[in-house]
């Protein structure tokens, strides 16, 4: 258990939660409750068919509740170890997902391939967040048993 204190008092930790759980909230929003508008930022135009409002509404909504599972591991300590693993999986994922449909179907509008770059670093980041916690509390843990 103590371990695990110290991941409580990272403010490394806490910053990574907080930005990347921010951020995941803005856009899974911007998604949810304005689709057409964050969308045409991209050069995208949406249509007005209900099934794919609907979509693209149902992942905005997954977007903004990620966030808030990311920024709950910024506020309660028992939860940053799951929330670093949210955030590196939810943004590498997002990342070289973008990068797969690049190598496919080409390059698409300079504000998604910055999107790329930006989904990889805060991924990379809470990846090696979550390496860091993981090393720091095991060790800890150790160090109390002797």
């Amino acid at each position: 258990k103590k371990g695990y204190e110290t991941m409580k008092n990272s403010r490394f930790l806490i910053s990574v939660l907080s930005v990347s759980g921010i951020i995941a909230i803005g856009f899974g929003a911007a998604i949810l409750f304005a689709p057409e508008a964050f969308y045409a930022t991209y050069g995208i135009k949406l249509g007005n068919d209900a099934s794919q409002l609907n979509e693209i509404r149902a992942s905005g909504g997954a977007l903004l509740g990620i966030g808030l599972v990311i920024v709950s591991g910024a506020i309660f300590s028992k939860l940053t170890f799951a929330s670093l693993i949210v955030s590196s999986a939810v943004y590498l994922s997002y990342g070289l997902s973008r990068l797969l449909s690049i190598g496919l179907d080409g390059s698409p509008d300079s504000g998604l391939v910055a999107a790329a770059a930006l989904e990889l670093a805060i991924g990379a980041i809470s990846l090696f967040a979550l390496f860091r916690s993981h090393k720091t509390a095991t060790l800890a843990i150790a160090v109390s048993s002797l």
